[in-house]
C-alpha cells in the first residue's frame, strides 16, 4: 500500500525522445503517445528507469535497492516507490508575438488537478473551457493579441501556428487562467535564478485552447528531425540511411504521481527498522528535487534533459 504520495513535474529543457518503438506513419522513430488523446507521455516505467541511475549517483547502490527494488533478482522482494505516467499539461506553441506561448486545454488541466488531489488535499482552483475551437483564453494583461476585424468588428486576435483565434472574451475566464499561470510557474519549474525568465514568461503566456485544437497542435507540432546513418568504412552516408526521429520540444511541461510505501523485504525477513513511506519520500526527495537529468533516447546528442520539481 503506497502511504505517501507527491506531484512530480518535468519541465524539458532540451527536445526529449520517449521513444514508441514502432513507425506508424512517414516518422521512423516517433514518440510516446497516449491512445485514446494523442498526448505525448512517458511512461512510468522509463521515469522509473533514469530517475534509479540518478538517484544511485546521488547515494549509493545499496540504498537504490533498497527503494528501488532489487537490480540483480527482481524477485527477492518489490521496491518501495511507483511512478505514473507523466501526462502533457502545457505545450510549447509558436506565436505571432512573444516567440511561443504555453499552450493547454482543460482536459490536460482536469487531469492536473485529479493527480493534484490523489497527491495531498487538491489545490483550489477553476477550469474555465472556451466556448468553442476559434476562441482561446489568454491571462489578463497579456501582450500577445493583435487587434485585426473580424465580421467588421475589431477583435483581440491570437495568431498561433496557422490558426487564428479569439482572445480573452470572457473577464473572469482571463482572471483564471491568469490564476492558473501563476500557480504552475510557483509549482511547476524549478525555483532557481536559471529559469526565472521561464518562470515569467509562464505567468503571461499562458493560453487556453479548447481541446480540439489542442489535441491538433500536439498531434501536428512536435519537432521532427532528419538523421543519417554514416558508414564506418567510407564515412559517407549509408544506402537507405535516412530516418526522421521525433521529440517533444523544449519547454512542454508534463505532470506524473510519485508514490512511496514503508520500505519492502524479503518473504520471511524482519522489517523492523526499515524505512517508513515518509522517510522514503523524503530520501527521494532530497537525491532528485530540481535536478536536471536525462530521460529517453539519444543521450549523446544532448537529448532528454529534464528539470524534476516535487510538490506536496
Amino acid at each position: 500500500m503506497y502511504e505517501k504520495k507527491s506531484l512530480l513535474f518535468l519541465y524539458c529543457v532540451s527536445p526529449v525522445h520517449m521513444g514508441a518503438g514502432k513507425a506508424l506513419g512517414v516518422v521512423d522513430k516517433p514518440i510516446q503517445r497516449e491512445r485514446h488523446t494523442g498526448h505525448p507521455i512517458f511512461a512510468g516505467s522509463g521515469i522509473k528507469g533514469a530517475l534509479r541511475d540518478e538517484f544511485e549517483a546521488a547515494k549509493d547502490k545499496d540504498l537504490t535497492n533498497r527503494i528501488f527494488g532489487p537490480e540483480a533478482d527482481a524477485s527477492d522482494h518489490a521496491g518501495c516507490v511507483a511512478f505514473g505516467d507523466a501526462q502533457l499539461v502545457a505545450f510549447p506553441v509558436r506565436s505571432l508575438r512573444e516567440s511561443f506561448v504555453y499552450a493547454t486545454c482543460p482536459t490536460a488541466l482536469a487531469r492536473l488537478k485529479r493527480a493534484s488531489q490523489i497527491a495531498s488535499d487538491g489545490f483550489e482552483w477553476s477550469i474555465p473551457a472556451p466556448p468553442s475551437d476559434e476562441v482561446c483564453v489568454v491571462c489578463e494583461n497579456s501582450a500577445l493579441t493583435v487587434n485585426a476585424k473580424q465580421h467588421d468588428k475589431d477583435v483581440d486576435t491570437l495568431i498561433l501556428e496557422s490558426f487564428s483565434f479569439v482572445a480573452g472574451i470572457n473577464a473572469d475566464a482571463r482572471k483564471q487562467v491568469a490564476a492558473l499561470a501563476t500557480w504552475l510557474s510557483e509549482h511547476a519549474l524549478p525555483g532557481d535564478d536559471g529559469f526565472k525568465y521561464f518562470r515569467d514568461k509562464l505567468t503571461k503566456h499562458l493560453v487556453l485552447l479548447s481541446d480540439t485544437r489542442f489535441d491538433y497542435v500536439v498531434q501536428n507540432a512536435t519537432t521532427v528531425e532528419p538523421h543519417v546513418r554514416i558508414s564506418d568504412e567510407s564515412g559517407t552516408a549509408d544506402d537507405g540511411g535516412l530516418f526522421y526521429t521525433e521529440n517533444v520540444p523544449p519547454e512542454a511541461i508534463f505532470v506524473s504521481v510519485v508514490m512511496a510505501s514503508q520500505e519492502r523485504f524479503k518473504r520471511g525477513a524482519s522489517g523492523n527498522g526499515g524505512l517508513k513511506a515518509a522517510e522514503v519520500m523524503k530520501t527521494l526527495r532530497e537525491a532528485l528535487e530540481k535536478r536536471v537529468v536525462q530521460l529517453g533516447g539519444d543521450a549523446t546528442a544532448g537529448r532528454g534533459l529534464v528539470a524534476l520539481t516535487f510538490v506536496g
